[in-house]
């Protein structure tokens, strides 16, 4: 099986935490759009749908890069939100207590996936940089189409954030820094040597 309930549920939770999130923190086009309306403090349910269409393909697909590979080399590997673990959990409370006092940066890690089994050093490593790669492609394949001029005009800030989001995903994620892809990466590569 590739996915198991409690995985579909996680990155349903995960989405509506992200549009939670973002949901004040995207621009997006509007047809009538007034700022005081924009800025006033009420819940748009119409921002949060838009937090969570432009931002949790990005990381969904970051996460299941890692799976698939991690599966392709005989691993088990779950996704999972960020309630089921103390760290990530700690880091969601702090974005949540971030957004609310208008702190201006988040850090945080919506979810993981947990890979257990017997693999080489090589595997682990190719299933750490999988999911940078991935926002790789999704960043490139957002500035062709915006270069080509290919898109519809109100698909155009939808391309943007597409390209924004994926590329400061790989850059931290690509980052040789503990905890993050890169570092797994890079040590899974020193290992061979």
């Amino acid at each position: 099986m590739i996915f198991n309930i409690s995985e579909i549920l996680d990155i349903a939770i995960m989405s509506a935490y992200l549009g939670f999130i973002f949901s004040d923190m995207l621009p997006r086009h509007r047809e009538n759009y007034d700022p005081l309306k924009h800025y006033s403090k009420k819940h748009d349910w119409s921002s949060f749908k838009y937090a969570i269409y432009a931002t949790a393909p990005a990381v969904i697909f970051h996460e299941l890069a890692h799976k698939f590979v991690a599966m392709g080399f005989g691993l088990d590997a779950v996704f999972m939100a960020f309630y089921r673990d103390t760290f990530t959990l700690s880091l969601a409370a702090f974005s949540v207590l971030a957004k609310f006092t208008g702190f201006g940066f988040i850090f945080f890690v919506p979810g993981f996936v947990s890979i257990s089994g017997t693999g080489t050093a090589l595997e682990f490593s190719l299933t750490a940089v999988a999911g940078p790669l991935f926002n790789l492609v999704l960043w490139l394949a957002a500035y062709f189409v915006l270069k080509s001029k290919k898109y519809s005009k109100k698909h155009f800030l939808f391309w943007t954030l597409t390209k924004k989001i994926n590329m400061l995903l790989f850059i931290f994620n690509i980052l040789p820094i503990p905890g993050f892809d890169g570092y797994k990466f890079l040590m899974g590569l020193l290992s061979l040597f």
